[in-house]
């Protein structure tokens, strides 16, 4: 897939800006604030609807605007799709393919791959829990984009179940009789865990396929020598791939942490407290890992990403590099260009044209960004 044309309206700090990509990879240089990761995050929400950097669309209009625009062109095999984003301060948002308004904004997803790389995701390793399943559940979403409805309506039900929990076991005296409260209850587990079961074998498939592949690119940039495991550690225990099985195992973790639920007042049972574990060469990497393992491990993950998406959609993704390379040392810097090539559509932003060689500049489209414009150089 190519993006060809990409027009942003009172996005972050872009007015009202068009962009014609006229070549396989396109450099963004420009000092920081300047806008250059505003215009990959506009790329990002069209692929995933999510950003990032921020969970409000306020945050993405431009100041004193009530309502920014993304709209761009991306050539498939298939053909041209026209995409449209319309985001509205304090109200819902708007997806349009090929001018028509769509009643959900999931079926925007899949027009539009993309593996996003920025210097934040060393987070990935030395971060929580969230930040990982953060990650996982984004990459499902471009696999799969049914996904993004399940895992809707798997928080769906653990919102309604959290507000049970409160109700009942809260400061307030609840009318309902034990009777009552114990059925409540049961209707809840039980949509829990098959909403839950759901997005447990999702996830294990999920690493079972990018594991092998992240495991070959971690062997080769690390010079053949180190050895990287992916662990997928979900919170009910897992024994097969088997959806019987897996919700029973859900139900009687419930049944075991009732007390501490009541206590504590929320779920503490289902994926959203799941976690991703990765280990080099037997300890984990975020405990012992070095700056270098850990940002050779992500590199790995990134290529692995790439590597998935293309096999599972069947054409390349982008792939959007923000502020990377300062983070990498020369040889995981040639390691990145080198797999990249022009093989996958890539923007890339950074400060300075010194990390590229000449053959790269020329087969790139260099734009400098200077305050929310852009200039060909």
């Amino acid at each position: 897939m190519f993006l060809k044309h990409l027009h942003l309206r009172q996005f972050r700090n872009y007015g009202d800006q068009q962009i014609e990509f006229a070549a396989p990879k396109t450099i963004l240089v420009g000092e920081n604030a300047q806008g250059k990761s505003n215009l990959l995050e506009s790329v990002e929400l069209l692929a995933t609807l999510k950003s990032h950097r921020t969970s409000r669309d306020r945050d993405l209009i431009q100041e004193d605007q009530a309502v920014s625009q993304i709209t761009a062109t991306v050539q498939r095999d298939l053909g041209l799709a026209d995409m449209a984003l319309v985001l509205r301060n304090g109200a819902r948002r708007t997806a349009l393919l090929n001018g028509e308004k769509l009643r959900r904004q999931l079926d925007f997803l899949g027009t539009l791959n993309a593996v996003q790389f920025s210097s934040l995701d060393i987070d990935l390793v030395r971060g929580g829990p969230g930040g990982r399943r953060t990650w996982l559940d984004t990459l499902l979403t471009q696999l799969e984009p049914v996904y993004a409805h399940i895992l809707g309506q798997y928080y769906q039900g653990l919102k309604q179940r959290n507000a049970l929990i409160r109700q009942v076991y809260g400061d307030s005296e609840t009318s309902e009789s034990s009777a009552e409260v114990t059925t409540q209850f049961a209707l809840w587990d039980a949509q829990l865990a098959a909403l839950g079961t759901r997005v447990i074998r999702r996830r294990a498939r999920a690493i079972a396929r990018l594991a092998p592949i992240a495991q070959r690119w971690h062997h080769l940039i690390s010079g053949q020598r180190e050895e990287l495991q992916i662990l997928y550690q979900p919170n009910v225990p897992m024994a097969a791939d088997e959806p019987g099985q897996i919700q029973a195992a859900f139900l009687e973790k419930i049944q075991q942490r009732a007390v501490a639920e009541q206590h504590q007042r929320t779920s503490l049972v289902g994926p959203h407290r799941d976690d991703v574990e990765f280990v080099i060469d037997a300890p984990p990497a975020r405990q012992y890992g070095s700056q270098g393992q850990q940002r050779t491990l992500v590199l790995a993950l990134k290529l692995s990403e790439l590597e998935l998406i293309e096999t599972v959609v069947r054409e390349p993704p982008l792939l959007l590099l923000d502020d990377v390379l300062a983070e990498l040392d020369l040889n995981r810097q040639n390691q990145l260009l080198d797999a990249i090539q022009t093989r996958f559509q890539t923007l890339i932003t950074t400060t300075h044209l010194g990390s590229f060689d000449a053959q790269w500049l020329q087969d790139s489209q260099v734009l400098t960004v200077q305050a929310g414009q852009l200039m060909a150089t």
